[in-house]
Order: C-alpha cells, then sequence, then structure tokens
C-alpha cells in the first residue's frame, strides 16, 4: 500500500491568529445587539418579567400545558381506571401505576379495577401532555401550574392522595360510571 502525503494549504498571518474570524464573529455579535437595542428603544413596557413579584398567570396561552394531575367527578369518585395507558405512553416513564380489584359489595364494583398506587416523578416530567390525551376516562389534567419546588427528591415524588388534592373536581361525564357502557 503506499502512503499519500497531503500538503496543508499555507495560513496567512491573520488566519493563524484566527483575526478575520474573531472580527466576522464581532460583527454579527453587534449587528444582533443594534438590532435587539432598536427593539428595546421603540417598545414602551418592559421585557423582563420580575418573577416572584409578578406572575405569568394572565399571561398563559390556553394551550399550556403544565403539571398532571388527577382528578374526581362531581360525587367525590375516581375517574381513574387503572388502565395504565399513561404509564405506557409516558416517554420518560415518569408515572407508575398499581392496579387494585373493587371489591364486590363496593356500591361502585362495576368498575373492575382502580388505582392502589399511582405516582408521578415531577423530575422526570416533561410536560408532554401525553398522558392527558391518551386517557380514556379524563382522569388526568394538566393544570396551568408552572412553580413546582421541593427541596428533596421525595418532595417531587406526587402520589395519588397528592394528585388528587392538587386536581380537584371536573363536572361532566365519566365513561366509566355510565350506564349505558
Amino acid at each position: 500500500m503506499a502512503t499519500i502525503t497531503v500538503k496543508r494549504p499555507k495560513l496567512a498571518w491573520h488566519e493563524k491568529w484566527f483575526l478575520s474570524t474573531f472580527v466576522k464573529g464581532m460583527a454579527t455579535t453587534l449587528g444582533h445587539a443594534i438590532k435587539n437595542l432598536k427593539l428595546l428603544v421603540s417598545r414602551s413596557e418592559k421585557t423582563t418579567m420580575e418573577y416572584p413579584e409578578q406572575k405569568w398567570d394572565s399571561h398563559l396561552p390556553e394551550y399550556y400545558r403544565g403539571a398532571p394531575a388527577l382528578v374526581t367527578d362531581e360525587h367525590g369518585r375516581e375517574r381513574c381506571v387503572s388502565c395504565q395507558l399513561c404509564e405506557f405512553i409516558c416517554p420518560p416513564k415518569a408515572i407508575k401505576i398499581i392496579p387494585s380489584e373493587i371489591p364486590s359489595d363496593d356500591p361502585w364494583a362495576k368498575v373492575e379495577k382502580r388505582p392502589a398506587v399511582f405516582d408521578i416523578d415531577m423530575i422526570r416530567c416533561i410536560y408532554c401532555g401525553m398522558c392527558e390525551e391518551v386517557c380514556p376516562e379524563q382522569a388526568i389534567y394538566l393544570r396551568k401550574d408552572y412553580a413546582i419546588t421541593g427541596t428533596s427528591r421525595a418532595e417531587m415524588m406526587h402520589d395519588k392522595t397528592k394528585l388528587y388534592e392538587i386536581g380537584g373536581m371536573r363536572v361532566g361525564l365519566v365513561n366509566k360510571w355510565n350506564e349505558l357502557k
């Protein structure tokens, strides 16, 4: 096998020091800075929101996807039937459901199962909304909450009771309790 020697092109003195690329980069940066400065001068309102004092609540778009929560119906019954579709479709695998049987003496024994454990790891959740879209019983909703904080990992694990507490109640048809189904 023959060895091929490739000659590198000779660089000029300003190319060796990267002077021309530095000047081009600074020109681009300065152009963007001047354009943004003109936009700021032409506006009368502030562009920065001072977060702890000012909240985004009035500025949130209707399609905003916040943190997931479980909801009950108007009678206080669980909407979740432990179908586990939200667990299967969750991209980061933040949802964990363990289904349990409903005893036959329960007045709502028509439904086959309910969640014994329903946990959402809010650190892993990416707020994609796929769990809300796939839920056949409208049991999980993304609320308009964006300030979810905790001082430990355990505080960011939302269990079933916490999810129902923050989710509240939704009024409307629930397929689970529909007599015709």
